[in-house]
């Protein structure tokens, strides 16, 4: 019996050795604030972000993520409207998302410093996981549209640094509030920088008239809200 007894002993302690051997997964340690990478980002708040679009996309009758996406921002109405396709058919309204933040008036942005947000047709360069506003989209301000019309009139500083980002407060960019802009983050990731584009003007130019343009404003742009007011007809408004 004792000889059983120190047996089964010697049979349990060599069962906890061989169970502490086995290689167990070590939990994922989070970076500190700073040093987030995108995936970082879309790990913490992407599932959540993806479940709110994939409601709004089913109901505009779209698979996500989709094969093109348009962010609309029309300044005096305050709203950045999400509009998206499929590979075989055209733009569909899909979201409006209030504009938290915004500075200056109708117009173009001429310079640095001068207060207002953009107005033309663009892309986003990258998306900033580490923004001082949550998170951005940075967009590619300015265009070589803006840079010629710059070259034209000799200004070599036109601004810089166009954001559509978190937080509430923003001077020459889009500020449209923590959540909405983890949505519009996860979107442009999921569907690709390449496949997007962002469409600024002063008011929805699909509805509305455009505003008087004072004689201080460059003489081109009445060509630039010609330009924008074309790009607009491909996006249904909302019902």
């Amino acid at each position: 019996m004792k000889l059983l007894l120190w047996f089964l002993v010697v049979l349990l302690l060599a069962a906890l050795w061989w169970w502490r051997q086995i290689p167990r997964p070590q939990p994922k340690e989070t970076p500190p604030p700073g040093t987030w990478t995108v995936q970082d980002r879309l790990d913490q708040f992407g599932p959540d972000a993806r479940k709110r679009w994939m409601r709004d996309f089913e109901a505009a009758g779209l698979s996500y993520p989709p094969s093109e996406v348009a962010l609309l921002g029309f300044k005096d109405e305050r709203q950045l409207e999400v509009q998206a396709r499929s590979a075989d058919g055209g733009f569909r309204f899909v979201r409006r998302i209030p504009v938290l933040g915004a500075s200056g008036g109708p117009g173009p942005k001429l310079r640095e410093g001068d207060k207002q947000v953009p107005e033309g047709l663009y892309r986003i360069e990258s998306l900033n996981p580490n923004s001082r506003f949550h998170v951005s989209l940075r967009v590619n301000y300015p265009s070589p549209f803006d840079w010629e019309m710059a070259a034209t009139e000799g200004r070599t500083e036109p601004g810089s640094d166009i954001m559509i980002h978190g937080g509430s407060a923003s001077i020459g960019c889009l500020a449209i509030g923590d959540q909405a802009a983890e949505d519009v983050f996860t979107l442009a990731a999921d569907t690709g920088l390449e496949r997007i584009r962002v469409l600024l003007a002063p008011v929805d130019l699909r509805s509305r008239p455009r505003p008087s343009i004072p004689p201080e404003f460059p003489s081109w742009v009445p060509a630039l809200y010609d330009r924008i007011e074309s790009a607009l007809q491909v996006y249904p408004p909302r019902e």
